[in-house]
């Protein structure tokens, strides 16, 4: 049980990726003060919960209301979960200043969604919910993926000091190669569960 809330937690805290956030909160954030920098990315990241946990428990109806089989979602979580990562390792080139006026607080969108509680991170949710059969091991890894995300993202002033702009790249490049690595994985997943089921209808 620990090892698979571990596991669970430690993907969804790769896909949330806070260290590779950290420029943009900082560019969105900039105009206010450190009180109220910290008062906004709290509230952010109770919404992003929000919405990670009402994916948690809709995911799977949703699935079957709309006739979608696990291992389609398995394939296509892997599919964005790789192109993500791409970016992530070979950012384009993107100014997070031109995303928002200064003087204007970003309230769920892009703190909240689509930096948090992305398509990659409600997509593995997903996939994760219908593996899982105890929803106490759900909900423990999101709230240790969200908490750890959190802490990060509270103090992404001091991560600058300490880890400079380069720091925070040569993190987030890092963290983008390990997903990589579980997005093929997720795509063989499905791939393979989906000619396991073709072949079984072919009997």
């Amino acid at each position: 049980m620990w090892m698979s809330t571990f596991y669970i937690a430690f993907s969804l805290f790769l896909l949330m990726d806070p260290i590779g956030n950290i420029p943009f909160y900082i560019s969105f954030l900039k105009g206010l003060d450190p009180k109220r920098q910290r008062v906004v990315i709290f509230r952010e990241m109770i919404i992003a919960l929000f919405i990670i946990i009402l994916f948690n428990f809709i995911g799977d109806g949703l699935m079957k209301f709309l006739h979608i089989q696990n291992d389609t979602v398995q394939i296509a979580g892997g599919v964005i979960l790789f192109l993500l990562c791409l970016k992530m390792i070979f950012p384009p080139p993107h100014d997070p200043n031109e995303s928002l006026p200064h003087d204007m607080e970003p309230f769920i969108v892009p703190l909240a969604v689509p930096l948090v509680a992305g398509p990659a991170v409600l997509a593995a949710v997903m996939i994760y919910s219908k593996q899982e059969d105890n929803s106490l091991v759900m909900m423990g890894a999101i709230v240790m993926a969200w908490a750890a995300s959190l802490i990060i993202l509270l103090g992404s002033s001091y991560l600058k000091k300490i880890l400079g702009w380069r720091g925070i790249l040569a993190m987030e490049r890092l963290m983008g190669l390990v997903l990589i690595l579980i997005a093929v994985q997720m795509f063989m997943s499905g791939l393979s569960s989906f000619m396991q089921r073709q072949h079984l209808g072919s009997l």
